[in-house]
């Protein structure tokens, strides 16, 4: 197998996995071993990618608000006012997190947009000669490096 097959099915691999495929199906779909897809899963981070694909920040926020009014509900259910003791100091660090997350937001709807523009890319290329493997590597490398850096901020 030559170099540009390898990243042409290393390419459509990436975007079966991230769409939430199972390794082995993708490995049968590419025509590679699992240990394949799970070695290029791990080496090029693509779990990490997949996680934050698959958590929305609405869902995020929302668990955070829940816990907030669960934290509450504990306070006014103490007789004795021993849990009012920690609250603020848990509120803080919950709406911390939540303020972190809306600044995070563009980062998870990068990986969603990525998504879909790969997807594009990969239809594309059935038609395109300019779209090459190597094209596309690129491309996903600069999408990744993107998002890192992105989420470091």
């Amino acid at each position: 197998m030559t170099k540009q097959e390898i990243e042409k099915k290393k390419s459509l691999a990436r975007t079966l996995f991230l769409s939430g495929m199972e390794q082995q199906e993708i490995a049968e779909k590419c025509d590679v071993s699992r240990v394949t897809i799970s070695k290029w899963a791990n080496a090029d981070g693509w779990k990490e990618a997949r996680a934050a694909k698959s958590i929305t920040r609405a869902e995020l926020v929302n668990k955070l608000l829940l816990a907030i009014d669960r934290l509450i509900e504990q306070v006014n259910a103490d007789e004795d006012g021993t849990s009012l003791a920690g609250l603020g100091d848990k509120l803080s660090k919950l709406a911390s997190v939540i303020e972190k997350l809306d600044k995070k937001a563009s980062v998870v709807d990068n990986i969603e947009t990525f998504m879909k523009f790969n997807e594009y890319l990969r239809h594309r290329a059935e038609t395109d000669t300019e779209i090459t493997p190597a094209l596309l590597k690129i491309i996903n490398r600069l999408q990744d490096d993107f998002v890192a850096e992105q989420m470091s901020k």
